[in-house]
Formats: structure tokens, C-alpha cells, sequence
């Protein structure tokens, strides 16, 4: 991971040891994991059934994916020194001594990096352990000066949570799949610096502007089934770690076709380290993975127990309010949740519950849309077709942002406010979209001015072109007093192209009706 900027995090993901049906593998993003449960008794027989293939019907496999996600917090400076936390600082310029890990130096507790951890621990449903502890985890790298990091791997600060996450289902992906993975535990434990391997030198260079910067490590149980449900996943998480203001990133999970090649082939799946290669989107071995006894866990004797209280009124006598961590404060300090904020859509403006995901899952979004809805005549219902489908479709078309978009959320209330006075038809409505987009500097009402595509409010011309379609195709004129009325639109659409769609719908319907009856 590189150097991040204060409030600017990455979200990485490694190995939760807790499934051993096969050796797991890791996916090292920094890290991330998934694992394939065979539906079958014995190696030997998924070997035998992988010669017979032709003669049964394909084996099974059924992927088990857990995660934990390291979170950088948001912070101003380091979780056990005050360095500060900075983004593209020079190579070694954000080092404390204690960073260094110099003989002498002690570690202080950042109140900050604990109550971001404790806010999490809420938002995630955790129960918050009122006291928790420090340990050291032992480990040798080039980055890692002190040769062992620490944690908190007896007594996390929160632990037995829950993530409740969705994702679009269904044969057409319109409908919102509800599910939930239980969190084990959330702890506290500093990051390593980064290293820089120059192949052409054959050296490694070593920046330490990382070492100490606070991770919030979150561990969900082996709940999810598949690279979709993992994603979704994360990407809730994402959304509330974001409404919290505590960090932000990204996740992929390419894993899990890997392991099933292997074990399709009758190999094993190795306990393992991988690295994840973003441009060929494949994973390569990096290291054997440590056993849990390597780490040579041990208490952190330069740290005290942590306590977290649940009202100042319950802290000890003689501790300064700026030194507690007090649960009732930060609960009153939590933001809405991604999962409020799409029930409160739903309620406040009648829209789908999938349309409420996409609005709240795609970053910027749900601004846009409600700052359209503040400025048009136009209903709800209205305003989400319009940002799903002609905003939504550009955007993916042209791989932009919603920050991106060339059409402000004012500019497309002036189109639906147009549409809405009878200024302009549904069709054109359109077509000034399209011409904004290509011409962000002018207003819609430019584009209806420059184009000519005002309304055709004469009724006698209307009335003398819909009689000329009428004269100029007799045999859809028979059709339709011969009962089939559905030939009435094709005579509407030509009418329309006459006036390049400019004519009232309703109003050439009911003349069309009239001259065909």
C-alpha cells in the first residue's frame, strides 16, 4: 500500500485463518482470502470423479470466502507517536524515533485512532469490550524496524458484530438480495513501512513514512459463497467506514476460479502468500505462510490495558476528560448508515428499493439525484428514470464519475422543468440531454432556442399534418376501423416526424382518433 493521505485510506484485505476443509490460500492485496470447499468425502473421490466426466455430471464446488480488512485511519498522526500522516511526503520525512524503533522510545496511544475503532465497532453492531489489550506479533521484514508489530490478538476492542449487505439478484439483476456475514472482531495495530525493489539495481530501498500509521483490522467470519457476495460486502463496508469519516478503498477478489482449476486438475491448494497483479488480474506466489506460532505472540509491556467507558460518570476519579474514550459520546456522533439512507429514500420519495441501492452504492449519486428532486417540478419517479437510465448510461458508456457528469444536477431540473411546463415533449427532452452533454456551456433552454425545438402549439397545423398522414396511408386508416387500433401508433410516430417531435402526444392522439374514426 502507498502512503495515503489523511482521509485517504486504502482497504486491504488477508487471510482469516478459520477454515481448514482444505489449506487456505492468501490473497495478498495486501491481503485478501477465499477458499473452495469440495462437496465430496475424500480427495480420491473428487479425483475419480474428475476421470469420469463424461460419464457424470460435473463436480460441485462451492466457494467459502472470508475476509479481513485493514482499514487505515483516518488520523492526523500515528497511532503510537505523533508523526504526522501524509500522503507523497519525501521518502523518510514522517519518522518519529519510536517510528524508527530507536532503543528508549515508548509508544502513545492516539485517542483518535480508538474511538475510530470504537465508531466502527458501533456502525457494525460490535459489542465494545470496556477493556482490551496489547501484543506483540513477531515477524521479520526489511520493513518492520522493531521486528514485531503491534496488536491486539487476546482482547480486540470490539468484537461478535454483524454486516448486513445487499446486491442486485435476479434473472434481470433487479432485485436487491439481503444478506449478512458476522464480524469476529475489530482490533487496533500499527501498519509497516513500505518497501521499493529496484530490479535493475537488485536493491531494496526502505521508506518508514508508513510504519506506525494506525489499521483498524476487521475480521468477518467464513460466511460468504462467492466473488459477488464478497465484493458486495466490502463494498458496504466501504460505504460505512466513508459515512463514518474514518477511511475508504477498494477491493477485488479474483481467487476463487484459481483455486478451483487446481483442485479440478487434482492438485492441492497450498498454504500460501500471494501477491495480486492488478494488469494481468491473476495472483503470484509470493512466500509459505507463517504458522500461527511463529508470530511468537507476547503482551505489549509498554502498554497498559485499554478501557473504554460507557459515561464519564462511570470513569475513575482524577482522569482528564481528554484522555476517555466514552461510548455514549460516540454513539451520539454516528452519522446515517448506508443502510438507513437507502430505507429513508424509499420512504421519503416512493422510489424501488433497487433504486435506492444503486443511489447509495454509486459514489455522488444520491446528491445528484436529491439535488435534482429540489429543483424540478418533476415527481420522484420521474427524476430517478431519468438519473438511471440517460445519466446512468453515459456515465458507464464513457467510464466518467458522477463528479464527471458534463450535466450539473441544475441543468437537468431545467430539462425536466421544460418538459414539465409543456415547453418541450418527453422525446426532445432527450435530445436537449444529449446536446448538453456535448455542450456543457450552454442551458436547455439555449438548446430549445438554437434548434428549434419548442413545442408546435398551433393546433390548425397540427390538425393539417395529421391529416396529412392520414390521406397518405389508407390501408393503416382500414386497419384501424376495422378494430386494430394499435395501427393508431404507427400513424402517431409519423405524425411526430413530421414535426421532428415537437407535437403535443396527447393532442395528435385525440385528433388521429378523430379523423380515423
Amino acid at each position: 500500500m502507498a502512503g495515503s493521505p489523511a482521509g485517504t485510506t486504502a482497504l486491504l484485505c488477508h487471510l482469516n485463518k478459520l477454515i481448514a476443509i482444505y489449506s487456505p490460500t492468501i490473497t495478498y492485496q495486501r491481503h485478501g482470502w477465499c477458499v473452495i470447499r469440495r462437496i465430496c468425502t475424500s480427495v480420491s473421490r473428487c479425483r475419480s470423479q474428475a476421470q469420469t466426466k463424461r460419464k457424470s455430471a460435473p463436480q460441485e464446488l462451492v466457494g467459502v470466502v472470508g475476509l479481513e480488512i485493514h482499514a487505515q485511519i483516518h488520523s492526523n498522526t500515528k497511532l503510537f507517536s505523533g508523526s504526522q500522516v501524509g500522503f507523497q511526503a519525501p521518502p523518510n520525512s514522517l519518522v518519529s524515533f519510536f517510528d524508527a524503533s530507536l532503543p528508549g522510545t515508548l509508544p502513545v496511544l492516539n485517542r483518535r485512532c480508538v474511538e475510530a475503532a470504537v465508531m466502527t465497532g458501533l456502525a457494525l453492531n460490535c459489542t465494545i469490550n470496556r477493556k482490551s489489550l496489547f501484543d506483540r506479533k513477531h515477524y521479520f521484514y526489511a520493513d518492520l524496524p522493531a521486528g514485531y508489530q503491534i496488536t491486539q490478538q487476546r482482547l480486540p476492542i470490539a468484537v461478535d458484530g454483524t454486516l448486513t449487505y445487499s446486491h442486485l439478484g435476479g434473472r434481470k439483476r433487479n432485485t436487491v438480495v439481503t444478506k449478512s456475514v458476522r464480524i469476529k472482531q475489530i482490533q487496533l495495530e500499527q501498519d509497516s513501512g513500505k518497501s521499493l525493489h529496484d530490479d535493475y539495481r537488485s536493491q531494496t530501498l526502505i521508506d518508514l513514512n508508513r510504519a506506525g500509521v494506525g489499521l483498524m483490522e476487521l475480521v468477518m467470519e467464513p460466511d460468504m459463497s462467492c466473488g459477488e457476495e464478497a465484493a458486495a460486502a466490502v463494498r458496504e463496508m466501504q460505504l460505512i467506514l466513508q459515512a463514518l469519516g474514518t477511511c475508504q478503498g477498494n477491493m477485488a477478489d479474483y481467487e476463487i476460479q484459481r483455486q478451483m482449476v487446481v483442485l479440478e486438475s487434482g492438485g492441492t491448494v497450498q498454504n500460501e502468500t500471494r501477491s495480486f497483479d492488478g494488469k494481468t488480474g491473476h495472483t503470484i506466489p509470493m512466500r509459505d505462510k507463517e504458522g500461527l506460532q511463529d508470530y511468537r505472540f507476547m503482551p505489549e509491556p509498554n502498554l497498559p490495558p485499554l478501557m473504554v467507558y460507557e459515561a464519564c460518570s462511570t470513569a475513575p476519579p482524577g482522569v482528564a476528560p481528554s484522555q476517555l474514550v466514552v461510548l455514549e459520546e460516540v454513539r451520539e456522533r454516528l452519522p446515517e448508515l448506508p443502510s438507513v439512507r437507502r430505507q429513508r429514500l424509499v420512504e421519503t420519495y416512493g422510489i424501488l428499493p433497487e433504486h435506492s441501492f444503486t443511489l447509495v452504492n454509486e459514489d455522488g449519486l444520491m446528491d445528484y439525484f436529491e439535488a435534482v428532486v429540489r429543483e424540478t417540478k418533476a415527481g420522484p419517479r420521474k427524476v430517478i428514470g431519468w438519473v438511471m437510465n440517460e445519466l446512468q448510461g453515459l456515465l458507464h458508456q464513457q467510464n466518467l464519475s458522477v463528479s464527471q457528469s458534463p450535466i450539473s444536477p441544475q441543468a437537468l431540473a431545467q430539462i425536466l422543468n421544460l418538459q414539465e411546463n409543456g415547453q418541450i415533449s418527453s422525446s426532445i427532452a432527450k435530445q436537449v440531454f444529449q446536446e448538453l452533454w456535448k455542450t456543457p456551456g450552454k442551458t436547455a433552454q439555449q438548446i430549445v432556442k438554437e434548434h428549434d425545438l419548442g413545442m408546435v402549439n398551433d393546433s390548425t397545423e397540427i390538425h393539417r399534418i395529421c391529416q396529412k398522414v392520414v390521406d397518405s396511408h389508407p390501408d393503416q386508416v382500414q386497419a384501424i376501423r376495422g378494430g386494430n387500433k394499435k395501427v393508431l401508433n404507427k400513424l402517431m410516430g409519423l405524425v411526430q416526424k413530421e414535426t421532428k417531435g415537437r407535437a403535443d402526444p396527447v393532442l395528435v392522439r385525440a385528433i388521429l382518433e378523430q379523423k380515423t374514426s
